[in-house]
């Protein structure tokens, strides 16, 4: 028991990082939109990912022979697509409002996910979380405001990454049951340069070598937030670790407030619960069916 317990708080404080990792790198990368294109700056991170994967490759043996074992190929490029989509569209976003105000957006994306498991995977979604997914969106409203400072097209970017990731996170989850961690891992980190360099000809602004030094930083970061995940999820349930998903807000508003002098409303913090309240409905929805079909 005390072994189980010692493993669970290990786990809870690799998620932690993972998520303050994360909160970080988009902190930073709204710092870098002021001289570089979004897309380039996720093109910057996807390629010094897919160097240390190959890096990785290279020298282990057992890296070596998972790399390009893909039983599903196809979909592990649609896994790709669908990243590199989530977090350009935030990118950009963040070119344009508040990163606390575009993060509090996108933690719709479980609800999404959610929504989008009942036709893409035929699983049952019953009244209780489509209600949280409705809920869900309301707080997206109230944060958005129409007719407030909110009312571009940009604004809805947030819900795009939201969108997308619920999409990876589906797919995702079909992969886990055919592929090695490491394949998904490299197939995942090749394929998204892959599709960014189809696109970051057309976005290029002149970059130097503290640019790349600056990609290669985040790309360690991304590096390690994707191993803690999978650590921390290998040692605790995710009902357990989902909650700790939601301290990227506190980390995004103090950064969004010690880099650029922005503090969220009172609209944002009210949808922010909202979105939060729903999504953890979910959760506790899906640790009652699964304790369910365990007895």
């Amino acid at each position: 028991m005390r072994g189980e317990a010692s493993q669970t708080t290990l786990a809870m404080a690799l998620i932690t990082l993972s998520i303050f990792l994360i909160a970080v790198i988009d902190t930073w990368a709204k710092l870098l939109t002021r001289d570089l294109h979004p897309m380039q700056i996720t093109w910057g991170y996807f390629l010094a990912i897919a160097s240390y994967l190959s890096l990785w490759a290279l020298f282990v043996p057992k890296a070596r022979r998972l790399a390009f074992r893909a039983k599903r190929p196809g979909l592990l490029l649609l896994r790709a697509l669908l990243l590199v989509a989530s977090i350009a569209a935030l990118y950009i976003a963040l070119v344009h409002m508040p990163i606390a105000e575009a993060t509090a957006i996108s933690f719709t994306s479980p609800l999404f996910m959610v929504a989008l498991a009942a036709p893409l995977l035929g699983e049952v979604v019953d009244r209780h979380r489509w209600g949280a997914v409705v809920v869900g969106l309301l707080g997206v409203v109230i944060i958005l405001r129409p007719g407030g400072e909110f009312d571009h097209w940009w604004a809805l970017l947030p819900v795009v990454t939201a969108i997308t990731m619920g999409l990876f996170q589906l797919v995702t989850r079909v992969l886990a049951r055919v592929e090695e961690t490491f394949t998904m891992l490299f197939m995942t980190g090749v394929g998204a340069l892959f599709w960014c360099s189809l696109v970051v000809p057309f976005t290029w602004h002149p970059a130097g070598l503290a640019d790349f030094a600056t990609f290669y930083l985040l790309g360690a970061m991304g590096v390690v937030v994707h191993l803690s995940f999978i650590a921390a999820f290998q040692r605790a349930e995710a009902s357990v670790l989902a909650p700790f998903n939601y301290t990227k807000i506190v980390w995004v508003t103090i950064g969004g407030w010690l880099l650029f002098d922005d503090l969220p409303g009172p609209a944002t913090w009210i949808g922010c619960a909202v979105i939060i309240a729903s999504t953890l409905y979910v959760v506790h929805r899906e640790r009652r069916e699964a304790a369910r079909k365990a007895t």
